[in-house]
């Protein structure tokens, strides 16, 4: 699902246009993974098979025993090397604690994107986490006020559905288009106002 400059150019349009219709703002964030850092469950399995390797090689073999140390050792840092990969390491998490490293990082984005420092708190975020298959959108305070949070779920639920099919453009340009359409409802553009943060996706 990688963006190229072309979809990325589109998603800066969709935004764009979206925001010519009202004062809201919306920022775009698409991470590879949430949970690069995640790495106390791939570390706690390979410990335990390599620690259980020894048992279980004596069982069958009469290797000598710095051997199977030696090995033990080798087995340990294999693993560890597998379990790490991201495709692997997302399995091994829990679906809580997918969704819980996710949501972190979406706040993260929120906050170092600048999306609550708008005059008006009128900010949107669409984020997304490919390794997680997570995604949603979190509002400012200006907007969360007066838009309830069902409404953001069409937008959400379109992302979602062009994400299974890998059409990752396609579903932030809908959901762009989606949520301009809220935002315009209840806060129509003001003559005079100016865009406070850059039209643009950003790729972490």
């Amino acid at each position: 699902m990688e963006l190229s400059e072309q979809d990325r150019a589109r998603i800066s349009s969709a935004i764009h246009a979206s925001e010519a219709r009202t004062t809201g703002e919306i920022v775009c964030v698409l991470a590879r993974t949430s949970s690069s850092e995640a790495v106390g469950v791939p570390v706690m399995l390979a410990a335990v098979i390599a620690l259980a390797l020894p048992w279980m090689l004596m069982s069958f073999t009469a290797a000598p025993l710095q051997l199977m140390l030696s090995l033990q050792v080798l087995a340990f840092f294999g693993l560890l090397a597998v379990f790490c990969l991201p495709r692997v390491r997302v399995a091994l998490l829990p679906r809580a604690a997918r969704r819980a490293l996710a949501h972190r990082a979406a706040m993260e984005q929120f906050v170092s994107r600048g999306i609550a420092r708008t005059r008006e708190r009128t900010g949107i975020l669409i984020f997304v986490s490919l390794a997680e298959r997570y995604a949603r959108i979190i509002a400012d305070e200006g907007i969360a006020s007066r838009v309830p949070r069902e409404e953001w779920q069409g937008a959400i639920d379109i992302l979602r559905g062009h994400m299974r099919e890998g059409h990752i453009a396609d579903g932030f340009v809908a959901a762009i288009d989606r949520c301009g359409a809220v935002l315009a409802a209840h806060f129509p553009l003001v003559e005079g106002e100016r865009s406070e943060l850059p039209n643009r996706i950003y790729l972490i």
